[in-house]
């Protein structure tokens, strides 16, 4: 069967069926763009220009339109093609998960939007059709494969899904209209947890895995730049941003935890959220004389860097960390 075959395209079957997983579409977004991205911060002499260079454009447009084509025939074939479609539906997903794949959903669509701005920009566009057509690729892109989903038998449109990919374009968006600049971004950080020993089919076998699939170990950050709020002459750190995030623990099911899995009998765990008040590092703020290194920075700039962690969780309540990640 070919989804035995594309081993290539195994991990997006965990998007799929958990749609939120955003890690994996980050790094993949990474490495799909970085050519673009690495050419855009080593040669930003067009940022800056209202002249278009009509051979970079044409490049970004027929690069991004044949990843586009290249991932919906994967899609297709990994999932759509084994399974009937039906005419349009909705499906509420909403409490799966509790809602870390939203959370997911809606940095992965501000990524995409940040890295679309960055190619049109280096093409030379002008800067509100560069916010506004790069800035909505995530959502436009994601928007695709919740039609799909609409019209298969097996999934649905997700009005929660759909919801959390706009959230996502328009924080971006939003912020380049008001100020050009992000100063408050979506970022990501993971640890490893007890809770995948249970499903590791479901939630990691192995350190990689793990990392991509446990909800249970992820954190998501809406991390504010403290700089770009004060006067410039305050002599505050570039660099200083404050973070607040959202995480949750006790789950090995998506709306519930199994009682018996493949004839185990599964401990019982509470299902609970957690919120963190943490300081963190902009690291695409720290300026230094290497564009390669500059470079590096802004492609790793959505990681939270860990620092010590103040946490409120629903069934303990608060406790610190000294460091957490």
């Amino acid at each position: 069967m070919i989804k035995n075959n594309f081993n290539f395209f195994r991990p997006f079957r965990f998007i799929k069926k958990r749609k939120g997983l955003f890690f994996t579409m980050i790094v993949l977004v990474f490495l799909v763009f970085s050519p673009i991205n690495s050419l855009a911060q080593l040669n930003p002499d067009l940022s800056d220009s209202n002249k278009v260079n009509k051979a970079r454009l044409k490049g970004v447009i027929i690069t991004e339109s044949a990843l586009f084509a290249a991932s919906m025939t994967g899609l297709y074939a990994l999932w759509y093609k084994d399974y009937p479609m039906n005419g349009f539906h909705l499906i509420n997903d909403n409490g799966e998960w509790q809602q870390m794949d939203k959370m997911g959903h809606a940095t992965t669509s501000y990524y995409f939007g940040k890295i679309g701005y960055e190619a049109l920009k280096w093409s030379g566009v002008k800067e509100n059709k560069a916010i506004w057509y790069g800035g909505l690729y995530g959502s436009a892109y994601l928007l695709t494969i919740e039609i799909l989903d609409g019209f298969s038998a097996e999934w649905g449109f997700s009005l929660g899904d759909f919801s959390a990919n706009t959230f996502g374009s328009a924080l971006f968006i939003s912020q380049q209209l008001a100020w050009h600049e992000q100063r408050v971004m979506l970022k990501y950080s993971s640890h490893t947890t007890d809770y995948a020993q249970y499903r590791p089919d479901l939630l990691g076998s192995n350190l990689p895995q793990r990392i991509i699939k446990d909800y249970n170990g992820c954190t998501f950050w809406l991390s504010g730049n403290i700089y770009s709020f004060l006067p410039k002459s305050s002599g505050f750190p570039k660099w200083l941003n404050v973070a607040i995030g959202y995480g949750a623990e006790g789950m090995i099911g998506g709306h519930s935890n199994p009682l018996v899995y493949k004839g185990n009998t599964m401990p019982s765990f509470d299902r609970y959220r957690q919120f963190y008040l943490s300081l963190d590092i902009d690291l695409t703020r720290i300026s230094t004389k290497s564009k390669t290194l500059d470079l590096i920075f802004d492609l790793i700039g959505f990681i939270k860097i860990p620092l010590p962690t103040l946490e409120y969780n629903t069934k303990d309540g608060f406790k610190g960390h000294g460091l957490y990640f």
